[in-house]
């Protein structure tokens, strides 16, 4: 039985997730916002009223998980997110900040915090998003999106670096395009099939592939 971690878990793709390694028989702790009857059915332990971006929570987090486990992290799934859309006409600097603050600062914030109870072995995903890919943006528009997601590929790559010799693996994974309420639904996968390619890209990462940037499906993405 593994130890998994998730932030955002209430719902989306979080509660897929928590699905997913629950059924595995795995010990699931889901850190939210907000609790619902469904997380709370799912997972072990329910950490709610939760606001990642508040540092002085933080280390309630982690006394909340050293009381409990007995054994080390095993995954630690970075997975809560904002987006909100940016254009040329329409930006608005309070929702790009925001969205740095969740969706970049959040996960380092999140880890460094939880590395103590984090051992030779563990892995932690980053969900990212191929938004944040440089090379891949042929649209534009998104500003605080796009530049927060390359900003979490940046902190796991360095993330990647400084931990591999302890043992400790990252990944930056893009989910696909997901029918969850932060798109409106849209999407051309669901929330299931998103977590399932999620969990393959964890279960495959080694030290070997530490600090990759990968589409769930499988398929290494551009910087």
């Amino acid at each position: 039985m593994a130890n998994i971690v998730i932030t955002g878990a209430n719902r989306g793709i979080g509660l897929a997730l928590a699905k997913l390694y629950e059924a595995r028989g795995d010990s699931v702790t889901a850190v939210c916002r907000e609790t619902n009857d469904e997380i709370e059915e799912i997972a072990d332990q329910v950490l709610s009223d939760i606001d990642i971006t508040n540092e002085e929570q933080l280390p309630g987090i982690a006394m909340v998980l050293d009381r409990i486990l007995d054994d080390p992290i095993d995954v630690l799934i970075n997975n809560a997110g904002l987006f909100t859309n940016e254009t040329l006409h329409d930006l608005d600097s309070d929702r790009i900040r925001a969205q740095f603050e969740v969706n970049a600062i959040a996960p380092l914030m999140v880890t460094r915090e939880l590395l103590p109870l984090m051992a030779e072995g563990t892995k932690i995903a980053n969900i990212t998003s191929r938004m944040g890919s440089i090379e891949d943006n042929t649209s534009g528009a998104y500003y605080g999106y796009r530049a927060s997601k390359a900003a979490v590929n940046a902190i796991g790559k360095s993330l990647a670096n400084d931990l591999k010799e302890h043992g400790v693996m990252v990944a930056q994974i893009h989910p696909g395009f997901v029918q969850t309420r932060m798109v409106g639904f849209n999407g051309d996968i669901s929330p299931e099939q998103a977590a399932e390619g999620i969990a393959a890209r964890i279960d495959d990462l080694t030290l070997e592939t530490t600090g990759s940037f990968w589409h769930s499906n499988g398929q290494p993405l551009p910087w």
